[in-house]
C-alpha cells in the first residue's frame, strides 16, 4: 500500500539542506582565514590549512544528495468498483441543503403564486 510518508523529500527541500551545508562550511572558511591572520604560531599553520582544505570538503558536502526514492512501494491491485458494497457505516448521512427546482423552467419566487400566468 502507498503511503505519504514514504515518499522522498523533495528536490527543493534537499537542495535547500546543501546550500546550507555548502554556506556553513565556507562561512567556516572565512572565520578561519580571519583568524589566522591575527594569530602566529601552529594556530595560524592549521587555520590556513583548514581554509585551504575546507572548499574542497564544502564541495563534496554539497554535492552529496540525500536518497531520490522512498521506501519500495508495492503496486497496488485494480478493484471493481461494482464489486464493492457500500455499507451503511461509509454513507454520508449529511443531509443535501437547497431547493427544488422544476425542469419545465426557473423556480417561482417565495410568495408569489405558483399557477400559470394570467392572460390581460
Amino acid at each position: 500500500m502507498q503511503s505519504v510518508t514514504s515518499a522522498p523529500a523533495s528536490v527543493a527541500d534537499d537542495q535547500s539542506v546543501r546550500v546550507k551545508r555548502y554556506l556553513t562550511a565556507m562561512g567556516f572558511r572565512v572565520v578561519c582565514s580571519v583568524v589566522a591572520y591575527f594569530t602566529d604560531g601552529w594556530i595560524r599553520w592549521t587555520l590556513v590549512a583548514a581554509a585551504i582544505v575546507l572548499p574542497y570538503v564544502a564541495v563534496v558536502l554539497a554535492n552529496a544528495v540525500g536518497p531520490r526514492f522512498g521506501e519500495a512501494v508495492a503496486p497496488v491491485a485494480p478493484q471493481d468498483p461494482r464489486s464493492r458494497a457500500i455499507t451503511r457505516d461509509e454513507s454520508d448521512h449529511t443531509p443535501l441543503k437547497g431547493r427544488l427546482v422544476d425542469d419545465e423552467g426557473p423556480a417561482a419566487p417565495s410568495g408569489s403564486p405558483t399557477g400559470p400566468p394570467s392572460r390581460p
